[in-house]
C-alpha cells in the first residue's frame, strides 16, 4: 500500500457451532449488533461511512451486506456490497476496504464478514427436464475438474500426509488450541466481543485431552492419516468487522490507538492442496514489505484442520509461541465467510498488547487453492 489505512476498532460476535444459540439468526441480525458496535467505538457517525462491505459464502445472494447495514441504523444513502471468496472473504473484504481508502476514494469503510451455517439456504440444481427433480448438493465445485477439486477433509489429509504431519501432532495441535482459548475465557473479552442472544463467549472452546480427540470419528475419505473429527473446525454461525479510516479522518477523529493495515496479498496455488496457498500469500507478501517471519509480534493463522495449520506455521517458520495466542478455529467454530474477518478482530486485540511498532499476520486458506495474508502494525 502506497499509504497508511488505519483499523480504528473491531469487533465480533461470539463463534458459535451451528445448531446452537444463534441458530434462528438470518446473518443481517448476526452482523448488525456487530457492526453498530464498530461505529460506536470509533466515534464514527453513520453518514460518515462510504461504503460496506461484507464477506459471505453460503447465503446464496440476495447481498445481506445491505441488509445488515441497514439493520444496524446506517443511512439508506451508505452503499454495501458483498464479496464471496469463501474462506477468505471477510479478510479480503477488509483489505478490499482498505484499497478504496488507499486510492482516495473513501475515507471510512465497515468491513467484515459474517456467515450463519444455522440459517444457510438448502442448495439444489435446477432439474434439465419437466419430469425430473430438483438435486440436492452440499457444495459449488471449486474447479472446473472434478479430480482436481476434492472434499476439504480429503485434500487435507493428502496435505498431512505430504508433508509428513502425523496424527499424534495434529491432535496435540488442537488440544493446545482449546488449551489457549480456554484460558482466554477468563480474560476481559468485552472489548472484542460483542454479546447477542446473551452469548458473550464462544461456546465450543473447552478442556480437551488427546484420548478424547483420538476417540473422535474419523472423517470420511481421509484415509490414510486419519483427519479426525476433533482436528476440523466445526461449522459455525458469527460475524465480525472492523472500522477502516484515511489518515485524514482518524486524525479528525482523534484515534490515537488504531492499528495500520500496513499490506495485504491475494495468491492462488494447486486447487487440490488448498492449504498450502497461505504459504504462498504470506511469502510474497513478506517480500513486499521487506519483512520476515522474524518481525513479527503476533500470528492469527486459520485453523480449518490442524494439518492445514501446522502446514503454513512450519513452512513459514513462525515460532509457536506467537500463533493464536488466544485459540484458533479448532477451539472456536469456522463460520465460511466471517473467519477472515474473526482473524483480523483477533490480531487486533492482540497487537494492542504489543509496543508501538509491532507487527502483526492474520492468512487464511480458501477451497479451490487460494488464500489472503494480512499484515497490520501497531501505531
Amino acid at each position: 500500500m502506497s499509504g497508511p489505512v488505519f483499523i480504528a476498532s473491531a469487533r465480533r460476535s461470539a463463534v458459535l457451532p451451528r445448531r446452537g444459540a444463534f441458530r434462528s439468526l438470518e446473518v443481517d441480525a448476526l452482523a448488525a449488533p456487530v457492526m453498530a458496535a464498530c461505529l460506536a467505538d470509533a466515534g464514527i457517525e453513520g453518514d460518515e461511512v462510504d461504503e460496506v462491505i461484507a464477506g459471505n459464502a453460503l447465503y446464496g445472494g440476495g447481498n445481506p451486506a445491505r441488509r445488515a447495514a441497514l439493520l444496524a441504523g446506517l443511512p439508506d444513502s451508505v452503499p454495501a456490497i458483498t464479496v464471496d471468496r469463501q474462506c477468505c472473504a471477510g479478510l479480503d473484504a477488509i483489505l478490499y476496504g482498505a484499497r478504496l481508502i488507499e486510492s482516495g476514494a473513501a475515507d471510512c469503510v465497515l468491513a467484515g464478514g459474517v456467515e450463519s451455517f444455522s440459517r444457510a439456504p438448502i442448495r439444489a440444481t435446477r432439474p434439465l427436464e419437466p419430469d425430473q427433480e430438483p438435486e440436492a448438493y452440499d457444495r459449488p465445485p471449486f474447479t472446473p475438474w472434478p479430480a482436481r477439486d476434492p472434499d476439504m477433509a480429503v485434500a487435507a489429509a493428502s496435505l498431512a500426509q505430504a508433508m509428513n504431519i502425523s496424527t499424534d501432532r495434529q491432535v496435540d495441535w488442537t488440544v493446545e488450541s482449546h488449551r489457549k482459548a480456554f484460558e482466554a475465557l477468563s480474560s476481559d473479552r468485552a472489548r472484542e466481543i460483542v454479546t447477542i442472544e446473551h452469548m458473550g463467549w464462544d461456546g465450543y472452546t473447552r478442556k480437551l485431552r488427546p484420548a478424547a480427540c483420538l476417540r473422535s470419528r474419523k472423517l470420511a475419505g481421509a484415509e490414510p492419516t486419519g483427519i479426525l473429527a476433533a482436528t476440523t473446525a466445526v461449522e459455525a454461525d458469527a460475524s465480525a468487522f472492523v472500522a477502516l479510516m484515511s489518515p485524514r479522518l482518524a486524525a479528525r477523529k482523534g484515534i490515537a490507538q488504531a492499528m495500520r493495515l500496513t499490506d495485504g496479498c491475494s495468491r492462488g496455488a494447486l486447487p487440490e492442496l488448498p492449504g498450502l496457498a497461505p504459504i504462498a500469500a504470506t511469502s510474497r507478501l513478506f517480500r513486499k514489505a521487506g519483512l520476515s517471519e522474524r518481525d513479527l509480534a503476533v500470528a492469527e493463522v486459520m485453523e480449518a484442520f490442524a494439518a492445514q495449520a501446522i502446514a503454513c506455521v512450519d513452512a513459514l517458520r513462525l515460532p509457536e509461541t506467537i500463533v493464536n495466542r488466544g485459540g484458533g478455529a479448532l477451539a472456536r467454530g469456522h463460520p465460511i465467510g466471517a473467519s477472515g474477518a474473526i482473524l483480523a478482530v483477533r490480531l487486533f486485540h492482540e497487537l494492542a498488547k504489543e509496543r508501538p511498532g509491532a507487527f502483526g499476520l492474520a492468512t487464511i486458506a480458501a477451497a479451490g487453492g487460494l488464500a489472503t495474508s494480512v499484515l497490520m502494525q501497531r501505531a
